[in-house]
């Protein structure tokens, strides 16, 4: 196998331009890049004939499933799928068994993907209400971030003592990121929504019971949170219109308090769930067509920093139950990316936008070195797309374990044509290769 890939001819969208040229990567690293580069002898030789070459997708929430909940995914499944949609970096969430509470389990995690990653890989530590000793004993590097549940999660996990989430925002060496939704306001509505329907609650209810207001609420009090304390702090998929004000607009390198949309919550609207079901229930919820056209809006003038997927596997026959039974969350990373190039046929999105809120702000906010843009020297982490290919989505050729994909019988007008990971092809031509090139990603985000 050689080291030594140059990809010709293509179209580089990168720092907000788009340019022709040629990309050289050797020994993993961007060498050079330019018009009309040599061909090295023996290079394997990627002709993009003018199709467009982005930095990896940096993803910086996915749920890979794995300790404890590896029937519905692991590091190894869920890299591949990722990896086949441009997705070259993931970062995983503690919210298995055993949560990721101590630093003990995160060691585990980064000792269990190695060998096993065929894309790049972080992991949060989890906060609890007890475990702030262990979050003071934390050295930035050891973790992408602290993930913070903040509503919406399971055991001890969720983080509802004012003084634990004080002494969290007081003392966190690095980022916080949360997911914000209030429990005791989901709780009545989840009430006021069985004494109305009995136990044959609606899924059509569910932006009701997690409702527009349950997320402002816990977002508003995460700001205040970090405002008082001086705290670099991640809010995870925003879904509302209302939440938006609490958010400035401009570059992600000058702002202490962010903001990430998930890709689902910019493609799905409410009126979906008709035909779609529970395999679009998550949390938080997808909620009205003007939420969505807002989370647009606030994409395009920078109020929103990240795009990411908050890929969450489940068995399809966990899904078919009751709405109030099934449980939330889709799988996502194998279409993400070409899901946000519809945006782009749509007029919606510029490619320099996505290219932006998917890899070059997760490297600033979360402070990885070396990647996230083409530049000579990086890391290439590299994904070729062909804008005017298709991809039609079948059972035949999903690759998440759980087998399932809510885009199935959806055809992308665009095709993913080869995936980087440390300058090493993981997927070209709709086939996954042998190699897993994957390694821990170098995050110092700021605290």
């Amino acid at each position: 196998m050689t080291d030594t890939v140059i990809i010709k001819d293509a179209r580089i969208v990168n720092e907000g331009r788009i340019t022709e040229g040629d990309v050289l990567v050797r020994a993993g690293r961007i060498e050079q890049i330019g018009g009309g580069l040599a061909t090295p002898d023996g290079a394997d030789v990627l002709a993009a004939e003018g199709c467009l070459l982005l930095p990896g997708f940096i993803d910086d929430q996915v749920h890979f499933r794995e300790p404890g909940l590896i029937r519905k995914g692991n590091v190894a499944t869920e890299s591949a799928a990722a990896v086949a949609g441009g997705i070259t970096s993931f970062m995983d969430m503690p919210n298995v068994k055993p949560p990721t509470t101590d630093r003990a389990a995160l060691r585990a995690k980064y000792a269990a993907a190695v060998g096993r990653a065929r894309a790049n890989y972080a992991f949060y530590l989890g906060a609890t209400n007890d475990n702030i000793d262990e979050i003071r004993r934390l050295v930035p590097s050891e973790a992408c971030g602290i993930k913070c549940f903040m509503g919406a999660s399971f055991g001890n996990l969720l983080v509802d003592d004012p003084v634990a989430l004080d002494l969290l925002f007081a003392d966190a060496p690095c980022l916080i990121a949360t997911h914000c939704e209030d429990t005791p306001m989901i709780d009545a509505n989840e009430q006021a929504a069985r004494e109305k329907y009995g136990g044959d609650v609606p899924l059509s209810e569910h932006p009701a019971i997690r409702s527009a207001e349950a997320c402002h609420k816990s977002s508003a009090f995460a700001i205040e949170l970090a405002r008082r304390h001086d705290a670099r702090l991640h809010v995870l998929h925003l879904t509302t219109e209302r939440e938006l004000a609490q958010f400035e607009p401009g570059p992600p390198g000058g702002k202490m308090i962010t903001a990430e949309v998930c890709v689902h919550h910019l493609l799905f609207d409410e009126s979906h769930y008709a035909d779609l079901g529970n395999r679009i229930k998550c949390n938080p919820a997808i909620k009205r067509s003007e939420d969505r056209e807002a989370l647009l809006a606030a994409v395009r003038e920078d109020r929103i920093d990240v795009i990411a997927t908050d890929h969450a596997p489940h068995l399809a026959e966990e899904k078919a139950v009751a709405y109030l039974d099934a449980p939330a969350g889709l799988p996502l990373v194998q279409h993400a990316l070409l899901s946000l190039l519809e945006h782009y046929h749509d007029g919606n999105l510029t490619l320099e936008q996505i290219v932006a809120k998917t890899s070059h702000a997760v490297a600033e906010i979360f402070g990885i070195a070396e990647r996230g843009y083409i530049r000579e020297g990086y890391w290439a982490d590299l994904v070729l797309v062909d804008p005017e290919g298709a991809t039609e989505v079948t059972s035949d050729n999903i690759l998440y374990r759980c087998g399932w994909s809510p885009f199935e019988g959806f055809r992308f007008r665009s095709k993913i044509r080869a995936t980087l990971v440390n300058g090493i092809v993981v997927w070209r031509d709709g086939q996954l290769t042998s190699q897993i090139p994957g390694r821990p990603l170098e995050c110092f985000s700021r605290g």
